[in-house]
């Protein structure tokens, strides 16, 4: 019967599999590190260089933002949305914020307030996932939409 030599073909398959092809090596961070992510992502806006707020993004992300209707799901999509934003001159703060980090993945969510260039102010929920790509923390996705309630009394 030709099972069990199937089976021991398998089993030697399984095992001779290099290491890293059966275990993730973790990339270790620290909070600060990924809290540092979003000031990057800031100093980034603050350029008014669309393409350096495009960079920390990994190419297979998605932004889902707060002035936009449309899903941005790549790079040139990603810019097209950062040249219209970038126009306001908008500057971010963390208000709150909530941090989960995993293996090679991190969470930032929270509240953060956006200051513009005309003064205006723009409170909105965050959420930002990253992931380390071997070399470095990129964006996976970002969502960001304004607060449905008034905060103002």
């Amino acid at each position: 019967m030709k099972v069990p030599s199937t089976i021991a073909a398998l089993v030697v398959a399984c095992v001779s599999l290099p290491a890293d092809a059966r275990t993730e090596q973790c990339q270790d961070v620290t909070e600060k590190e990924i809290t540092s992510l979003f000031e990057g992502w800031n100093a980034a806006l603050a350029t008014g260089d669309p393409a350096k707020v495009v960079a920390r993004y990994a190419t297979k992300s998605i932004l889902l933002p707060t002035v936009s209707n449309i899903p941005r799901l790549t790079p040139e999509s990603r810019r097209d949305y950062f040249e219209m934003f970038l126009k306001s001159k908008p500057q971010g703060k963390i208000d709150s914020r909530f941090l989960q980090i995993g293996c090679n993945t991190a969470l930032d969510a929270g509240v953060y307030t956006f200051t513009f260039g005309d003064g205006k102010k723009v409170q909105a929920r965050y959420t930002y996932t990253y992931g380390w790509d071997g070399k470095q923390w990129l964006i996976t996705s970002h969502h960001s939409s304004a607060m449905p309630e008034s905060t103002s009394k």
